[in-house]
């Protein structure tokens, strides 16, 4: 079988800002595809450590996740001025709040593990009775503070970092108006307990109060969470890296990003809940979100994601052994491996 990474051309060579990089080798074009993605098949799928290894060595060109995972606060003080990702133009302030929370430290410095899941937040997971096998991992990384303990059954409560746009705080919070909204987000907060909390604050601008609101309460409550806040490169890192590799994507989703950083510290990596589609592999209808009734938007030409695209380019890289996409029931799947490595 062809391999989707083959070895790069040691001459070929790409130029980023002032740095020459070796030019990873393209991902072969996936045939255009409708809207289901077969059917990824449960048994027989063998991890490529080989190829695993190579995405790995090739991200590292673009980023090192390690560091950009989270501006550390030794790097800005309070009433700096910090250029929206999205947006060169418009800038904020970094708070008192906010420079308090910045980590001194990269939170996965140092770490490996052999084991991680990623939870996206399709509603191909209801009904999975995927929860025990995802909390089996040695690290878990979920996706825009979605609600677990109701659905835990399928998409399991062990949390290791979770990522959560300003929006949330307004899709999920009701933008904290009232008491009670302020205790569920309290509550929420609670339950991570000591989990990574990693929050976009600079992509765009039009979040800046949420954020700080956010974190008014994270003081406020003395939440057991880790914040992390991303470099300014990161978001245009991936992209690069994608796009270098002909994976034509217009902004990389929150899972993508998780996908590509989580190369640099996990050996192998199970994905779970990724499923852009409205109706399954037998014609089911799917939910968007397995929590709320939010409608299918990626098609538009307005959105900023390419979902199918990168469905598609996850899909060829299980094929290929580098990551496993699990889209069915788990009870129908055989147990992932016992041992971990986590130093």
């Amino acid at each position: 079988m062809k391999r989707l990474f083959p070895k790069p051309r040691r001459k070929t060579s790409r130029r980023v800002g002032s740095t020459s990089l070796p030019r990873p080798a393209a991902i072969n074009h996936l045939e255009p595809g409708d809207n289901s993605s077969g059917k990824l098949a449960s048994s027989g799928w063998t991890f490529n450590k080989t190829l695993s290894k190579l995405i790995r060595k090739n991200v590292l060109r673009f980023l090192d996740p390690e560091r950009d995972i989270s501006i550390l606060k030794g790097s800005l003080r309070p009433g700096d001025v910090v250029h929206y990702v999205f947006d060169r133009h418009s800038t904020t302030n970094i708070s008192e709040n906010l420079h308090r929370l910045l980590p001194s430290v990269s939170p996965l410095k140092n770490r490996h593990y052999r084991l991680c899941a990623i939870v996206g937040n399709s509603g191909i997971l209801l009904n999975s009775s995927c929860g025990s096998q995802i909390d089996s991992h040695d690290f878990v990384i979920r996706c825009n503070l979605a609600p677990v303990e109701e659905y835990a059954d399928d998409v399991g409560h062990r949390t290791d970092l979770v990522t959560m746009n300003p929006s949330v705080v307004q899709r999920a919070f009701r933008d904290l108006v009232d008491d009670e909204w302020r205790r569920r987000f309290a509550r929420r907060l609670a339950s991570l307990s000591g989990s990574v909390l990693w929050i976009p604050a600079f992509m765009a601008k039009g979040g800046e109060e949420r954020v700080e609101w956010a974190l008014r309460l994270i003081l406020r409550h003395a939440a057991d969470v880790r914040t992390a806040f991303p470099s300014l490169r990161l978001l245009h890192a991936v992209r690069g890296y994608w796009l270098t590799n002909k994976v034509h994507i217009k902004r990389p989703t929150t899972g993508l990003l998780m996908y590509t950083m989580a190369t640099r510290f996990c050996e192998e990596i199970h994905l779970y809940g990724f499923w852009p589609f409205s109706h399954d592999a037998a014609g089911k209808a799917v939910k968007y979100h397995y929590y709320d009734t939010l409608k299918y938007e990626y098609t538009s030409s307005s959105s900023p994601h390419s979902m199918p695209l990168e469905f598609r380019t996850l899909r060829a890289l299980h094929h290929q052994g580098a990551l496993r996409l699990h889209t069915g029931n788990c009870h129908a799947q055989p147990e992932l491996p016992k041992e971990s490595r986590n130093n």
